[in-house]
């Protein structure tokens, strides 16, 4: 039985100055990619993943993979993902966030196109506050239970800080403007087996 290869995490500064040599997968949503993403970079949503293997797979034969969100945790699930098939890849250390604190270019998509427009963090904080306000208002107007939403909403919201992961963030990825279509995602992978 084989091992599976071990993540690595690349440094902004060494990932910047190999930039050429990798092939970079971007997990972030349609939306969360058209708003900003590293030079070059291909995206799979991270869903997509176990569909892309085989095209991943082909461009990790012959370049190292850098694989990117916008912290590092969703990178992180998708290199972990890969490296249960065997496919050797890196994480952004801080993602396309520290990326552009640092002051490096992300690349945008020219046209103006809906899917360019806001960050899964943006979306969930829109999504989440409007059912706080929707459960407050509801419960002074309506009956005082309707709160229980505000509540619920408190909780999701504390139990993601604390497990670093967001089911929020997970049902708006569903959202037609956060999914790549099925075309989208096949140039893709056509543009990887380039690579």
């Amino acid at each position: 039985m084989t091992s599976s290869p071990t993540p690595t995490t690349l440094d902004i500064a060494r990932a910047r100055a190999r930039l050429p040599q990798l092939a970079v997968i971007d997990v972030r949503t349609p939306g969360e990619f058209a708003g900003g993403h590293l030079p070059g970079a291909l995206n799979i949503p991270l869903d997509h993943l176990g569909r892309a293997l085989p095209g991943i797979r082909d461009a990790a034969a012959r370049r190292d993979l850098l694989i990117v969100c916008a912290s590092g945790a969703r990178s992180a699930r998708a290199c972990a993902l890969l490296a249960e098939s065997g496919i050797p890849a890196a994480t952004l250390d801080g993602g396309t966030a520290a990326w552009t604190a640092a002051g490096y270019d992300v690349e945008r998509p020219v046209a103006c196109d809906i899917r360019a427009g806001w960050s899964m963090e943006r979306q969930v904080r829109l999504a989440a506050g409007s059912l706080v306000l929707l459960g407050l208002l509801l419960g002074l107007l309506v009956h005082p239970a309707f709160q229980l939403l505000s509540a619920g909403v408190a909780g999701g919201l504390v139990f993601s800080a604390l497990t670093d992961t967001c089911g929020m963030a997970a049902i708006l990825a569903k959202l037609p403007h956060n999914r790549p279509r099925g075309a989208d995602l096949d140039a893709t992978l056509a543009a990887l087996r380039e690579r």
